[in-house]
């Protein structure tokens, strides 16, 4: 006690320095494993980001970020399980738009899209693309809407499945250009891809990441875009815009999301950390090579992104009349 009076410290004061240290050490995030649960299998774009990004957060923090894949139900097998997880940080939820279309689809969700969650970041977003197959003899999206309206039997679009922007994005086209089409949902952009090169339907609104390369190989025609503005990597075909479909402007999303209740300590540096790796140029160019785009903002951005989609979202399902599985 005495060195400590010769430099001026007061006991009491010695005291409140180790037991805000003590308090620090133990309350310090991350101290053990964090687990990113994602509702789709691997190898898909969601799949693919939230490895990307826990790969980078791992080496930036000192602990394993670890992807837990939970495919199922529209990824809400997945959602259930972080809503039910303590809100301490170690159980996050990587989603995409799905997440805020789900509950215009189903009933008896075992969860609360709005309000048993934290909102974290913004990750990515993406566009899609209005794709048929190279021997269909249409060159534009107006030379596919005239054959649409001059067949006897309505045209057959393909899907990844019921509810996912793709879907949602034909039935939009449907009503806005006053056409009919079957849709035909597969499990998968793969599966549907794989049909619609071979000619079984006759058009499909994809993801990027998935038609791109068959683009660039001239096996599928890209009539439009769904973005506000034509992409980089397609920059000579038009948007729905453009063409005169406003309502046809459509961009996914990708996003981090932790249980309700999580410290707003442990988002502002779940946040932070994010925003600065997403700013690296070889996250933004893997990114990119899943055919989206980096996308950052606040959690309040996200979360008025979210509430915004399920509004949205609604009213769609509701024009379009669409039915979940």
């Amino acid at each position: 006690m005495e060195l400590l009076k010769v430099w001026g410290i007061s006991s009491g004061i010695l005291l409140l320095l180790i037991a805000h240290t003590q308090t620090y050490a133990t309350t310090k995030y991350p101290s053990k494993p964090v687990r990113i649960v994602v509702g789709f299998s691997a190898g898909g774009p969601v799949d693919n980001i939230s490895r990307i990004l826990s790969k980078r957060l791992s080496e930036k923090l000192g602990q394993s970020f670890i992807v837990d894949n939970k495919p199922g139900a529209s990824s809400m097998i997945a959602a259930q399980f972080v809503a039910n997880a303590e809100p301490d940080g170690y159980t996050l939820l990587m989603v995409a738009s799905t997440h805020a279309i789900n509950p215009s689809l189903y009933k008896n969700i075992a969860f609360d899209t709005a309000k048993d969650f934290t909102a974290i970041t913004f990750v990515a977003e993406n566009a899609f693309v209005l794709v048929v197959p190279k021997d269909l003899k249409v060159n534009s999206l107006t030379d596919l809407l005239v054959l649409a309206k001059s067949n006897s039997t309505p045209l057959n679009y393909a899907s990844a499945g019921v509810g996912g922007l793709p879907h949602l994005a034909g039935e939009l086209l449907k009503l806005e250009a006053g056409i009919d089409a079957n849709h035909i949902p597969y499990k998968g952009a793969s599966p549907a891809s794989v049909d619609l090169l071979a000619g079984h339907v006759s058009f499909m609104v994809n993801n990027m990441q998935s038609a791109l390369p068959y683009i660039k190989d001239g096996r599928l025609k890209a009539l439009a875009v769904t973005s506000t503005e034509r992409l980089s990597v397609l920059p000579k075909v038009p948007t729905f815009k453009e063409l005169g479909y406003k309502g046809l402007q459509i961009s996914g999303w990708y996003g981090l999301l932790g249980p309700a209740g999580m410290s707003p300590e442990i988002v502002k540096q779940l946040n932070s950390q994010i925003t600065q790796i997403l700013k690296e140029k070889e996250v933004i160019d893997q990114i990119r090579s899943d055919g989206a785009e980096v996308k950052v903002g606040s959690p309040k951005d996200f979360s008025d992104r979210i509430n915004n989609d399920l509004i949205k979202w609604s009213e769609v399902v509701k024009r379009a009349d669409v039915k979940g599985q």
